[in-house]
């Protein structure tokens, strides 16, 4: 074979090999996270022998559970290339409204007390979407505005005071601290809503528009997908997960005030990143969400084990979601090059 073929044909074969690689590294790229997280844990292990034992491990899973409901609501608004900054306000909010009416009211139903924070949670997050979808506000610059409104309304409606776990009665703080089948019932609501949202994203044609207003917003319009009707439902399920945390937040820690989870949106937005969740849209697993949730409460638990200092705790978390981050955009930009070549060739 002449030497010119050989060289034209290895120059059309290596830009596929290398998009293979490429690809299979960020198609799979939770199992690198997977490993990072098993040996993180052997070395924390070492250091601490308590860390692995079975009533840490218990405790990092129900910590981890409100983390990874949120994540996967904000999963949602990530991959319409939104983003919600309001979620902890609607958190504070949410749960304020719910521990003022256990209080007036001892008897109250848990479940008419989850279903109250879900519904607030929901007319917030619809407010957002509305802004976003029918006003046309940019996601950053509305949920900021709606962030300060309702930790402002939060403030207003408690009068700067707490409400505190004398307050509340056990059947109220029993909804985060019971147990359903031998399972905190914080771990059992987050198996539910990841069962429901596994189908409802990967099975149902609203979970793939969802997608393809993330992909391509222009593609998405000509095919007929109404992108103003995705964007009020990935806001409005956000706000009800916020709505929900709310409450079992509160329930949780047996404590309502107007600064609860002041910040928290980072946490939840870190845990999407560290999870492999583009915030340029279009991508998410939820499998990635998981373990990123997993691997910040991991970091939240352990670091305190290991005597760092408080100071290095908040800067330790993130550098790590900055190695992660660029470690993703790194890649995906390695197969997005290689598959234009491809497309070339």
């Amino acid at each position: 074979m002449p030497e010119n073929v050989i060289q034209n044909s290895a120059q059309l074969q290596s830009p596929v090999k290398k998009t293979s690689k490429l690809a299979n590294i960020y198609k799979f790229r939770e199992l690198g996270l997977l490993a990072f997280i098993v040996i993180l844990s052997l070395a924390v292990q070492l250091r601490n022998p308590s860390f692995l034992s079975g009533e840490n491990i218990n405790d990092m899973i129900t910590n981890t559970a409100i983390l990874s409901i949120l994540a996967l609501g904000m999963m949602l608004v990530l991959v319409t290339r939104g983003i919600d900054l309001s979620i902890g306000s609607t958190i504070a909010f949410s749960g304020m409204i719910a521990a003022q009416a256990v209080s007036a009211n001892q008897n109250l139903n848990p479940f008419v007390v989850i279903l109250m924070g879900i519904v607030i949670g929901m007319a917030c997050g619809a407010v957002n979407g509305i802004l976003i979808a029918k006003v046309g506000l940019l996601p950053i610059i509305a949920t900021l505005a709606m962030m300060n409104i309702y930790r402002g309304v939060t403030f207003k409606i408690s009068g700067g005071e707490w409400i505190s776990s004398y307050q509340m009665p056990e059947s109220f703080v029993s909804i985060a601290t019971g147990k359903t089948f031998g399972l905190n019932n914080l771990i059992v609501i987050a198996i539910v809503i990841y069962l429901l949202f596994y189908y409802l994203i990967n099975h149902t044609r609203t979970g793939r528009q969802i997608y393809a207003v993330g992909s391509n917003p222009d593609s998405a319009k000509v095919s007929g997908i109404k992108e103003g009707r995705i964007l009020l439902l990935v806001y409005t399920i956000m706000g009800g997960f916020a709505g929900l945390s709310g409450v079992l937040w509160v329930s949780k820690f047996a404590s309502a005030q107007g600064d609860t989870a002041s910040g928290y949106e980072l946490t939840v937005i870190a845990a999407c990143i560290l999870g492999g969740v583009s915030i340029a849209g279009g991508s998410g697993k939820i499998s990635g969400i998981i373990l990123g949730s997993v691997l910040l409460g991991i970091l939240n638990n352990a670091l305190p084990l290991l005597n760092v200092s408080p100071f290095w705790q908040t800067g330790i978390q993130g550098l790590i979601i900055l190695v992660a981050v660029i470690i993703n955009t790194l890649v995906k930009r390695g197969v997005d090059r290689n598959n234009l070549m491809r497309r070339k060739i």
